[in-house]
């Protein structure tokens, strides 16, 4: 039965990154086309619509920050762990996508993303303007939409979660192989 809960817990999160992915897609698809419009593009590494690092952030930040987010820490009578949350975020995005810019240089000779026109940034791979964003953004992926998620795939049942996830792997699957074994050939 442990084995069981283990494994579910994995469908979970692995629905959780798949969600945050295509979400983060969505995302960089708004900047690029409403607010920057530079026309529609890809802004993902693999072929379907979702940004794995967005997925991969996410669940970091399910992992890293769940405790502090639960514990009351307070300054007087001011509340300080939002705001402790919120550091939290900018901190571990910034590392994840400082990563995440070697790892594409690395595989791809390039990353997808140029913050030079930022004020502090760090060789256009990190700025203070996006680590604010994802700040914001974590906050509300945090105390917003990951109650509403979780209460989501509770509802599902363990059939359904186990039918999604798995699927949804073997789509990821698929676009991995797609994408970085089949350029090899």
């Amino acid at each position: 039965m442990r084995g069981q809960t283990k494994w579910k817990k994995k469908q979970e999160y692995f629905l959780y990154f798949m969600m945050y992915s295509i979400i983060g897609w969505i995302y960089e698809v708004f900047l690029e086309v409403i607010v920057y419009r530079w026309g529609f593009s890809n802004r993902g590494v693999l072929f379907g619509p979702y940004c794995v690092v967005y997925g991969f952030g996410a669940v970091v930040l399910l992992f890293s920050l769940y405790r502090l987010k639960a514990r009351r820490i307070t300054v007087g009578k001011f509340s300080v762990t939002p705001v402790l949350v919120f550091a939290g975020i900018v901190f571990l995005t910034t590392v994840i996508e400082l990563a995440a810019s070697y790892l594409m240089e690395f595989t791809r000779g390039e990353w997808l993303w140029d913050y030079t026109r930022f004020s502090f940034n760090f060789e256009g791979r990190i700025a203070l303007n996006p680590s604010i964003r994802f700040g914001i953004g974590g906050m509300v992926f945090l105390y917003v939409l990951q109650p509403l998620f979780s209460r989501a795939v509770e509802k599902l049942g363990e059939k359904k979660v186990a039918v999604i996830s798995g699927l949804l792997a073997l789509i990821l699957a698929a676009d991995c192989i797609c994408t970085f074994v089949l350029k090899l050939l």
